[in-house]
């Protein structure tokens, strides 16, 4: 079945491809001059982070998240995200903008300050829905940043893919059939991107402090993992005791959407415990369930549907199917200004491409488990010279698998080349890669070892001479004065539009947010 896919592919692509559509979500931390995460509010010169579509918040008030729009090309994705980065370098001061995943000196929960979203409704359930993570998981895993790759393919390739396969069902079941399809496969080859480009093998002492953990001292401020690639998807990362409990299922969008749903509306006895309120009645979390919303699931891919405003990701996925996949596995770059660079992202339209175009068989309870102990081998121990996962059903030589992996897209590479009539785009994208496999050193987690032994520095003092390093970069580079105006009119277009929004709420936020968790 894979290969006839891939062959009706051939055959489609030839006549008719139109590309891909993709999108970018990049976090990255506001530090101080002295490398400790800033304690200043969200700067008022980059708008509101409440309505602004490009600048906003994460988790902390110190954790910037930029937005690309959707665009068409590699080229004009990264023009998008860099134009934003230069906007914001050029407004942050004497602060810096980290580049690495793993977050900078820190001391304890106190020093990552929750962000604010103002007054109205919205902005407040924002907020609680944050001080929940808090009191559930501490903030400290929160003060993590990444960069998510937003994936998907046009209508157009859709009724043409939906016709040669010969599919009757309407076009929004097909699509979302077809994304959980890509999905299964993903879950299958994700310790693939671990170990390509995991780039977090090492962070400062000041995350563990206190914690039990086993890496090895680097340094008087640094510990890492002898092999691991990423530390920010290890157990020190995204990772939580409740959601280990959860049997979310991706063979399907029902069986998804239902087990996410059961989440939550599911109660956890510590969560209860905690309450909703605190003493002086100031809201603790939205509710004490498993998940309190669907973004608290976390996953390495989640199926996507933009939402239309006060509508839920389940409601929206359920109403109007999959629109697109979201990769959120990926680790910043530290050696990219920008945290991702454009052969990381041709490798990944590739590499997801070939996820739509393979066999994929419904993942049982065993296979789940193989899987998920892949990758988590990987995680730990990707470097590892001797280092067996489960592929093809046997046990292989992370190595090995990677190079056989790497061969299977070699076929497809070429061909999305020739219909692109670029000059090897993607072949170079995947050979950059087949590189990285026979000479580990340039593998992302092991260059930035090198990178930090060859300084002769720690995690704190190499990461910032990286980020300040971009910051100049980016700040040599300035805006022509017609992007840069309509930064400054997006910025004081979202201040008017919160403004509008806290003037035109009249419900209270209790009975906004029942009225939420009824909807």
């Amino acid at each position: 079945m894979g290969e006839s896919r891939r062959a009706l592919f051939q055959q489609f692509a030839a006549k008719d491809w139109a590309g891909f559509r993709k999108g970018l979500e990049k976090e990255g931390l506001r530090v101080d001059r002295n490398g400790f995460i800033a304690q200043t509010p969200h700067p008022e010169a980059l708008g509101s982070a409440l309505t602004h579509s490009q600048i906003t918040t994460d988790y902390s008030e110190a954790l910037l998240e930029l937005i690309t729009p959707v665009c068409n090309s590699t080229e004009e994705l990264l023009t998008s995200l860099r134009n934003t980065h230069r906007f914001v370098q050029s407004r942050l001061g004497d602060e810096v903008l980290w580049s690495p995943s793993m977050p900078c000196r820190l001391d304890g929960d106190p020093s990552i300050r929750i962000a604010e979203y103002g007054s109205s409704n919205s902005g407040r359930l924002r907020h609680v829905y944050r001080r929940g993570l808090a009191v559930r998981y501490g903030r400290m895993m929160q003060s993590i940043a990444g960069v998510h790759y937003n994936f998907s393919l046009p209508d157009h390739f859709w009724e043409s893919w939906q016709q040669l396969l010969g599919d009757t069902r309407s076009l929004q079941d097909f699509k979302s059939e077809q994304y959980f399809w890509l999905i299964r496969n993903f879950r299958r080859r994700s310790w693939l991107l671990m170990l390509l480009f995991g780039a977090s093998p090492a962070l400062d002492a000041s995350f563990v402090n206190g914690v039990s953990h086993r890496l090895n001292r680097f340094s008087e401020d640094t510990w890492f993992g002898d092999a691991a690639t990423s530390l920010r998807m290890g157990d020190l990362g995204y990772h939580n005791n409740a959601q280990s409990s959860l049997d979310i299922c991706f063979n399907e969008l029902r069986t998804y959407t239902d087990t996410l749903y059961r989440a939550i509306h599911t109660p956890w006895p510590p969560y209860e415990k905690i309450g909703l309120k605190n003493g002086q009645g100031e809201h603790l979390q939205i509710n004490t369930n498993v998940l309190q919303i669907e973004n608290e699931y976390y996953s390495a891919m989640r199926p996507k549907r933009s939402t239309e405003r006060g509508e839920k990701p389940i409601q929206a996925l359920k109403s109007r199917g999959v629109e697109y996949v979201e990769v959120r596995c990926l680790d910043l770059d530290p050696f990219e200004p920008l945290g991702i660079g454009a052969q990381q992202v041709d490798f990944l339209d590739v590499f997801l491409l070939d996820c739509l175009l393979s066999d994929s068989e419904v993942i049982g309870d065993a296979e789940c488990e193989r899987l998920d102990g892949s990758y988590k081998d990987v995680v730990s121990q990707g470097r590892q010279d001797d280092l067996k996962i489960c592929f093809n059903g046997k046990h292989t030589l992370v190595r090995d698998a990677a190079l056989q992996t790497l061969d299977r897209l070699s076929e497809l590479a070429s061909l999305l080349d020739g219909l692109n009539g670029a000059e090897r785009v993607y072949e170079k994208a995947l050979e950059a890669q087949r590189q990285a496999i026979f000479q580990p050193g340039l593998i992302r987690s092991g260059r930035v070892m090198a990178a930090m032994q060859e300084a002769g520095e720690g995690h704190l003092a190499w990461s910032m001479a990286q980020s300040r390093k971009h910051q100049a970069m980016l700040r040599e580079d300035a805006l022509d004065a017609d992007t840069e105006a309509a930064f400054v009119e997006m910025a004081a277009d979202s201040i008017a539009e919160q403004d509008t929004l806290e003037k035109n709420d009249h419900m209270t936020f209790d009975d906004y947010l029942q009225a939420y968790l009824r909807a």
